[in-house]
Parts: C-alpha cells; sequence; structure tokens
C-alpha cells in the first residue's frame, strides 16, 4: 500500500510518520506543500506540526496551500485521509471536516499522554478497534475542539465522533471531543499523535493501531 505523507513549512512530525509507516511495510511518498498533483496513492497523511509558523490562525495557510485541492479531490473521490493534530486543525480550516481548533482552555501549551476511547469502528482508520481505549500523547496549544451546539448535536447523531477523551478532558474540548470524521467516513482528524506512540521505545505502540488499520482493512 503506498501512503503520502505531506510535509508543510514548520511540520515536525512528518519524519516520525513516515517510520511509523515504513515499519508497518508501507510504501511511502513524500508530498510537498507547494505540489499541484498527487502521485497514485492509497492514503493522504496530513503531519503534526506549526504549519507555517501557525501564523494567522492554526491551520489556515496550510488549507490554502497547493496541494489542498488535490487533497481534497482524493478524499471526495473515497480516498483515506488522516489529519494528526496540526493536520486535523488544516482539515477543519480546509472545511474537509466541522469544527475548529481553538485555544486549549489553560491557554498553556500541553505535552502528556491522555486515554481516547475509540467510539466508531467503521471509518477507514478505526476498524478492528471497536470498545478500545488507546494511550496516545497530546501536544498543543491548539486542541480545544469547538462547534455550535447545533453541529454537535449532529456530529453525536451520525455517530462521526470518532476519538474521545476518556475522562479527564485536558484541553476543554466540548463534549471531550479527540477526533471526528467525515460523512463518508474516510477523513478522519484527531488531536493525539498516534505516530508519537508506535514504538515500545516511546512507551506505547498504541498508535500503530491506528496507523495499521489503513493497512489492515485496506484504504477502499
Amino acid at each position: 500500500m503506498k501512503v503520502t505523507v505531506i510535509t508543510f513549512p514548520g511540520s515536525n512530525c512528518d519524519r516520525d510518520v513516515q517510520r511509523a509507516f515504513l515499519g508497518l511495510g508501507a510504501s511511502l511518498i513524500i508530498g510537498w506543500h507547494e505540489d499541484t498533483k498527487l502521485e497514485a496513492t492509497d492514503a493522504v497523511i496530513l503531519p503534526g506540526g506549526f504549519s507555517y509558523g501557525d501564523y494567522l490562525r492554526t491551520g489556515a495557510m496550510a488549507a490554502r496551500a497547493h496541494i489542498m485541492p488535490e487533497v481534497k479531490a482524493f478524499a471526495d473521490r473515497g480516498g483515506a485521509v488522516l489529519g494528526i493534530c496540526n493536520g486535523f486543525q488544516i482539515l477543519c480550516e480546509a472545511g474537509m471536516l466541522e469544527g475548529a481548533l481553538l485555544r486549549n482552555d489553560s491557554l498553556s501549551f500541553i505535552c502528556e499522554d491522555v486515554k481516547i476511547d475509540v467510539e466508531q469502528a467503521d471509518t477507514k482508520w478505526t476498524r478492528g478497534l471497536a470498545g478500545k481505549t488507546l494511550r496516545l500523547p497530546i501536544a498543543h496549544g491548539d486542541g480545544n475542539f469547538y462547534a455550535d451546539e447545533a453541529t454537535l448535536d449532529r456530529l453525536e447523531a451520525e455517530k462521526r465522533v470518532v476519538f474521545r477523551y476518556e475522562a479527564r478532558n485536558p484541553n476543554g474540548s466540548k463534549r471531550r471531543i479527540a477526533g471526528i470524521c467525515n460523512a463518508n467516513r474516510n477523513v478522519v482528524g484527531l488531536m493525539p499523535h498516534p505516530e508519537r506512540a508506535s514504538d515500545v521505545l516511546l512507551g506505547s505502540t498504541d498508535g500503530l493501531q491506528i496507523l495499521g488499520a489503513i493497512l489492515e482493512g485496506g484504504a477502499r
């Protein structure tokens, strides 16, 4: 399977994602924010970091990068897209996912392990994970998921809240939401970092269950 990892100026988790997928046996394509075409691929990852220095709003400039129309078109064709941390912010800013990621309610950068419940196991990134609780790191200053009550009710009704902080809400996110998917369930965004929990030396391999789900189940 071919997995494309898009690098933006300020990305700092792209190599971590690449290493994790190589360890899982995937074939890698390195994408660049100025590319105007995606090579033939089975999945696209928007990694964490501080794209374009987080100027304006987190993810706002990256959402308008040259490569993003291709990412949108790929998703519209049913392609599997995963946005991690800053990548989640980019997906929201690009209109590929609802809501926005606001400043943490503590107004401080947070870097710690959290537990998240997998609430939906029918997305391309969570197949086989029904009922699982995963321990993953978070590292963000703007991870506070926000949407208006009507949108939140719709996300809940459509079973599009994919990940939820297990008990303690680390950043003030509405309804403890840690990740959501689009209506077609092929685009997923989450704030915790599965690639930072992909090796025993990192203290957890729980993240491989998310990254590996796309390989186990196939991209289509």
